[in-house]
């Protein structure tokens, strides 16, 4: 179904206010993705943050004109898949990759992040990214370290002092005649 001039300009004016927030995008051939494949794909895209979109190419180099995904242009060529990160810089990585195993036809092509292209083997460093809450949850181990590491070294410090916790020293007492 051919857009007219009108539908164009919506396609890319979404794509590019998508592409202006975005953490990463990776650019995947589809040809011969089957209906099934694509809704599945599209259903676990929306639940894990990743805009996902079918777009005529020039349409998608107009949208990324400004963004730090300019980069690609020269690269989108053939039919193409768009999976940007809307909410965390490694979710379109494994959307791609966890779809490409189960179908031979889904092949990545390119990897933008920070505004440098990479080439399609880097899905699997962006796949490997930590998830959001993985990240917090690391840093919060970073963050109590230094605490554990004092109170370790205060009762390495007690122990070596007097066995532990201190006790008060027992005087012989002489007994009353």
């Amino acid at each position: 179904m051919a857009l007219n001039l009108s539908q164009k300009k919506d396609v890319v004016a979404e794509v590019a206010e998508v592409a202006a927030k975005a953490h990463s995008l990776i650019a995947a051939e589809y040809a011969g993705t089957t209906v099934s494949q694509m809704t599945a794909m599209r259903k676990k895209a929306r639940e894990t943050g990743v805009f996902l979109k079918v777009v005529k190419n020039t349409l998608a180099a107009r949208a990324v004109t400004g963004t730090e995904y300019e980069v690609a242009k020269d690269s989108m060529v053939g039919p193409l898949l768009y999976a940007f990160s809307t909410e965390e810089p490694g979710a379109a990585g494994r959307l791609i990759k966890e779809f490409a195993k189960g179908n031979d036809k889904l092949q990545p092509k390119l990897v933008v992040v920070g505004g440098q292209q990479y080439p399609a083997t880097h899905v699997e460093v962006l796949a490997s990214l930590p998830t959001r809450e993985q990240a917090l949850a690391m840093l919060a181990r970073v963050l109590a370290e230094p605490a554990a590491m004092f109170a370790r070294a205060v009762k390495a410090v007690a122990d070596k002092q007097g066995g532990g916790e201190a006790e008060a020293p027992v005087e012989a007492q002489a007994e009353p005649a």
